[in-house]
């Protein structure tokens, strides 16, 4: 199966590669990148070769995923990841995660890239739902998927287990019907 190759104004959303190796390591080594994330920092750049080595495998799994390498169209800067995974077929939806590194910040690209995945989720996978697990703490993940429609659904308490520790998860959502609102809502 071909990887469906993303793009908005000022992002691609591609296949991630062992190119991106070095970058992905930076990314996921920073512990104030995965501080909210749900695993704890890279020690070593074997670890982003294994976790691209998982995300491309994701794409033949029972349950399967897509990971796209977030990179800035202009200047080609490998700049995060975002994907759809756990997407249970026969229910028509899937989970929703993502992080970018710390120098991209405060700019708009993950909701940039977000407002692509979701499109291409609805669109193209027909999800009815697409779940966000975020932590109660992490207050930029909140306002990022609550002004891309998500409702807040509930607490997971201690679904989480990361830094030698359990931690709750909070729960938001996002329905196909309310998805036209908000791409409305989102276009200039």
């Amino acid at each position: 199966m071909q990887f469906p190759l993303l793009g908005s104004t000022r992002l691609l959303l591609r296949e991630i590669t062992v190119r991106d190796a070095d970058a992905l390591f930076a990314i996921q080594s920073d512990p104030e990148v995965m501080r909210w994330f749900g695993a704890d920092p890279m020690q070593d750049r074997q670890q982003a070769l294994q976790l691209i080595e998982m995300f491309a495998n994701w794409r033949t799994q029972p349950n399967p995923g897509t990971r796209w390498g977030i990179v800035h169209r202009q200047s080609g800067v490998f700049m995060g990841t975002a994907g759809l995974f756990r997407w249970n077929r026969g229910w028509r939806n899937c989970v929703l995660g993502y992080e970018l590194g710390r120098p991209y910040w405060g700019h708009g690209y993950m909701q940039e890239a977000l407002q692509t995945l979701l499109g291409y989720g609805v669109d193209q996978m027909a999800l009815n739902r697409i779940q966000a697990e975020i932590h109660p703490d992490n207050h930029a993940s909140v306002r990022l998927v609550r002004g891309l429609g998500f409702q807040y659904e509930g607490r997971h308490r201690q679904q989480g287990y990361w830094g030698g520790k359990f931690h709750d998860l909070d729960s938001y959502s996002l329905l196909a019907h309310d998805w036209p609102a908000v791409r409305q809502a989102s276009q200039p």
